[in-house]
């Protein structure tokens, strides 16, 4: 049975998921925890959120360290931070974060590829979805697809705590 921890301060806890979420859609990189038998690897990644799915996009080379450690165990867990930097005399550092665990799942089908990095292009350049579909066609794309793997991390548990001088 898996131990419950809590907050030794739980003044920083955030609690109102929706400044969770908040904190997934304004990061544009994760760092993510992985483990493949005892071996740890840490790896960051951009990303972006999507709350309908309650998931995390990436991409990356389809292969590599982090693909193999992935494949090997899908269970991984990840922080996103808003650094508000150092407090000044106060031997403090501010910041906002939000701590997931999850599985990693791969999206093959090259429509849904297609889709997921639309969304990850409107949540790092603001453009509309529909317009960004129209880059992702002809034999260019199609071959840079097939050389890079597209995931989702589905959230299964999302916690979080900031200083408590940062407004947020």
């Amino acid at each position: 049975m898996a131990k419950t921890y809590h907050l030794r301060r739980g003044d920083k806890e955030i609690k109102d998921k929706s400044k969770l979420i908040k904190i997934l859609k304004e990061t544009t990189y994760v760092t993510l925890a992985l483990s493949r038998g005892d071996e740890p690897y840490v790896a960051a990644l951009s990303h972006s959120y999507d709350e309908a799915g309650n998931c995390l996009y990436f991409h990356c080379a389809a292969e590599g360290k982090k693909l193999d450690f992935m494949r090997s165990n899908p269970v991984v867990s990840g922080i996103a931070v808003i650094d508000h930097g150092y407090y000044a005399e106060q031997c403090n550092h501010l910041y906002v974060s939000a701590v997931f665990k999850g599985r990693v799942e791969f999206v093959e089908d090259v429509e849904e590829k297609k889709k997921v990095l639309a969304h990850m292009i409107h949540a790092q350049e603001k453009k509309k979805p529909g317009d960004l579909l129209k880059r992702l066609e002809g034999p260019q794309v199609a071959e840079n697809l097939a050389k890079t793997a597209v995931g989702r991390i589905v959230i299964e548990e999302l916690t979080g705590k900031k200083s408590a001088e940062v407004n947020f």
